[in-house]
C-alpha cells in the first residue's frame, strides 16, 4: 500500500491488506482537504419528487446525490496528494482521478474521517472476485478520507437510460454477473442491502464486462442470521416487507426482490413498480401486481416472476438464480399457451395484472 504526503512525495508503508481494518495501520495524512461531494443516502418515508418517463432517477433517489439546498459541487480540479480529481456530474460522491506520477486513471469515493474504515471493511472481507471492484489506494487527508478504486465506463442505469432496453441475449450476460457478484457476497456473510443498477459499473468500454463497485451501504453479518431491520435504499427496489413496517427482515431475500426489479429494468426498460407519488409507489410494490409486456422469452418471465415474489421465502436466492434455464436458452422463444411450459415453469404462479398497471403495458 502507497501513502500519500501533502507535498506530493510518496512514502511507502510496509506491506498491508489492501484494505486496513480499524486500528490495523497508521497512515500519514495530507494536511488539508479539497472541498468534495457528499453521498448521502434516502430513507424510505422522506419526501420524493418523481418522474412518470421509463427509466428515471427513481422516486427519492436524485442521480446527484444532493440534498434540497446543499452548497454546489466545485467543478473544477482539485489535487490530492499525487492525484487529480475531478467530480463526475451524474455519480453523487464521486470523482475522476489521475494519478500525475503514473499517468493511471482511476475512480474516486470520498469519505469522512470518522466513517471510512467502516465503509470500507466489507471491501477487506470479501475473497477477491472478477465482479467486484477492488481498492488501489487509499489517501487520507485531515478530515475525508480518499480511496481510489479501478476506473470504470459508466453504471447500468445510465447504460439503460441510453439504451432505454437492453436484448434477452445479452441481457442475460450482464444479469448472470450481477448475480454472481451477489451471490458471492451473501456466502461472505455480506447483505448488500440498498442494490441498485447504480452499483454495477462497466470495467471495460465495450461494456460487456460488471463489477459491483458500492459495498459501503452493505451489511456485515456475525452469523447465519440474516436479519436486518434498516430501512435505507431507493424506493423502485425496495421489497414489500420493508414497507409492512414488521421490524427486521431477511436481508438477503431483500436483495433478491432487487435484483428482480433489476432484471425487469433492464429487459422491459423501465421499473416494475413506479410512480411519482411515493405512497402511490408504495401501494403498488406491497400489492406486488406488475405486467410482463409481450416478447419476453417464457424462462424470463420465470425468473422475473420467481424473484418478484411478495413472500420473502418464495423468492429464488441469488446461487439459485445462477443455474435458471434461462442463461442456458436461446431466448428466441416467446410466450404461448400455457399448456406449452415446461413443468417446472408451471410452478410459477400467473400474475393477475390489475387496470391501473395497464397503463405501463
Amino acid at each position: 500500500m502507497v501513502v500519500h504526503g501533502c507535498s506530493g512525495t510518496t512514502t511507502t508503508s510496509s506491506p498491508a491488506p489492501t484494505c486496513a481494518r480499524p486500528g490495523r495501520r497508521a497512515h500519514k495524512r495530507l494536511d488539508s482537504d479539497e472541498p468534495v461531494a457528499k453521498c448521502p443516502r434516502l430513507k424510505l418515508n422522506e419526501a420524493a419528487a418523481g418522474d412518470p418517463a421509463a427509466l428515471v432517477p427513481s422516486p427519492g433517489c436524485p442521480p446527484s446525490g444532493a440534498s434540497p439546498g446543499s452548497p454546489p459541487v466545485p467543478q473544477g480540479p482539485s489535487r490530492i496528494g499525487r492525484f487529480l480529481l475531478l467530480p463526475l456530474a451524474e455519480r453523487a460522491g464521486l470523482h475522476s482521478a489521475l494519478d500525475t506520477v503514473t499517468g493511471e486513471e482511476l475512480l474516486c469515493k470520498v469519505f469522512n474521517m470518522g466513517q471510512y474504515q467502516e465503509k470500507i471493511r466489507a471491501y477487506s472481507m470479501l475473497p477477491r472476485h472478477r465482479n467486484i471492484a477492488q481498492i488501489k489506494d487509499i489517501v487520507l487527508g485531515e478530515r475525508k478520507a480518499y480511496v481510489f478504486l479501478e476506473k470504470d465506463y459508466g453504471d447500468m442505469h445510465t447504460f439503460l437510460k441510453s439504451c432505454k432496453r437492453v436484448p434477452e441475449e445479452q441481457a442475460a450476460k450482464l444479469f448472470y454477473q450481477v448475480a454472481s457478484a451477489v451471490s458471492h457476497c451473501h456466502q461472505a456473510g455480506i447483505v448488500l442491502g440498498d442494490l441498485k443498477l447504480r452499483k454495477f459499473v462497466f470495467s471495460d468500454e465495450k461494456r460487456t464486462h460488471l463489477k459491483l463497485e458500492g459495498l459501503e451501504d452493505c451489511h456485515i453479518l456475525s452469523d447465519e442470521d440474516d436479519s436486518v431491520s434498516d430501512t435505507h435504499g431507493c424506493p423502485a427496489y425496495v421489497s414489500p416487507e420493508i414497507l409492512s413496517g414488521g421490524g427486521s427482515y431477511s436481508g438477503k431475500q431483500a436483495d433478491a426482490w432487487s435484483l428482480g426489479v433489476m432484471l425487469y429494468t433492464m429487459v422491459v426498460g423501465r421499473y416494475p413498480f413506479h410512480d411519482p407519488d411515493p405512497a402511490t409507489l408504495f401501494s403498488k410494490i406491497r400489492r406486488g401486481v406488475f405486467c410482463l409486456p409481450e416478447g419476453l422469452s417464457l424462462r424470463a418471465r420465470c425468473l422475473i416472476r420467481s424473484l418478484l415474489r411478495r413472500e420473502p421465502s418464495e423468492r429464488l436466492t441469488a446461487a439459485e438464480v445462477l443455474i435458471h434455464p434461462w442463461f442456458q436458452s436461446s431466448m428466441r422463444d416467446t410466450e404461448g399457451p400455457e399448456q406449452d411450459v415446461s413443468s417446472a415453469e408451471q410452478t410459477v404462479p400467473q400474475v393477475k395484472v390489475e387496470l391501473d398497471d395497464q397503463l405501463f403495458c
